[in-house]
């Protein structure tokens, strides 16, 4: 068995409602961070799970349309809070990130994917056809910034459903199926349908044994999935498929109820942010 050793970094967050993620809560504004991860895998090398937000994000949304996505989710991030300057001040240069997989196209998410010109991009190629398939507008409306996007971004992209499919184990096996990342079954993608067109998880076993699964936006936080409990009905269907996204988090649920020593991480949760 492969470890990978892992780390969580917050690159900017946002501030909304919190009644948006979580039905019944009360309408007053939460922070919500935006966690990135570095995996470091023995021979393979570093890659990222997400970007989180960066400079690239506001120059994307300076302008009209694409200036509502920072009126409807204020994103705020540090002068020095990038994913990039992050890295950099611990010695990982950009061009050491072998490749970063992107959970699913939204802003927040790849925010800052202009900024690894020279890793392999793994993510979804669901998800890229449907943001191709929107207009300007209607991709915003969903939460996707085409303009995040690097020029080379076909050149550079591997699609998640090309890799080779593993079946799961049995406590995984209401999810179906996984697709592995580096050929050694080290890092499965975990289609986790719902939030956005082609979102995924990321599942492997960390150097210190445990057993770790990234979920992105499947919950929005550790207590949401231990209650079950999804956002409103019109926001999973504004930015995804809300009976998909149910029938994820019902599924989530029942993960963690039969195996409370997996580590289950969500990309917005308080729980998580690095110390």
């Amino acid at each position: 068995m492969v470890h990978i050793e892992w780390r969580t970094y917050e690159a900017g967050h946002c501030v909304h409602p919190q009644g948006s993620t979580r039905r019944g809560s009360p309408w007053k504004m939460t922070c919500f961070p935006a966690l990135t991860f570095l995996l470091r895998h023995p021979t393979f090398g570093a890659m990222l799970f997400d970007t989180g937000y960066s400079q690239h994000f506001f120059d994307a949304t300076h302008r009209l349309p694409e200036r509502l996505y920072r009126a409807i989710t204020p994103p705020r991030l540090g002068e020095k809070e990038s994913l990039h300057n992050q890295l950099d001040r611990d010695g990982i240069a950009s061009h050491h990130i072998a490749a970063v997989m992107l959970s699913h196209l939204h802003g927040d998410h790849m925010g800052g994917l202009h900024d690894f010109p020279h890793s392999t991009i793994l993510c979804s190629r669901e998800g890229w056809n449907d943001l191709r398939a929107h207009s300007r507008f209607g991709a915003l409306k969903r939460g996707l910034l085409p303009a995040l996007l690097p020029a080379d971004f076909e050149q550079r992209v591997q699609w998640i459903e090309d890799l080779s499919p593993v079946a799961l184990s049995d406590a995984f096996a209401e999810f179906q199926t996984g697709y592995d990342l580096l050929g050694d079954g080290s890092m499965l993608a975990i289609a986790l349908p719902g939030h956005a067109a082609g979102h995924y998880g990321l599942l492997f076993q960390a150097s210190n044994g445990e057993q770790v699964f990234l979920i992105a936006d499947a919950a929005w936080s550790s207590q949401a999935l231990l209650d079950g409990i999804p956002p409103p009905g019109i926001v999973t269907s504004w930015l995804g498929d809300t009976p998909s996204y149910l029938a994820t988090l019902a599924r989530l649920q029942r993960l963690r109820q039969s195996d409370p020593a997996l580590r289950i991480v969500p990309s917005h949760c308080e729980e998580h942010r690095p110390p």
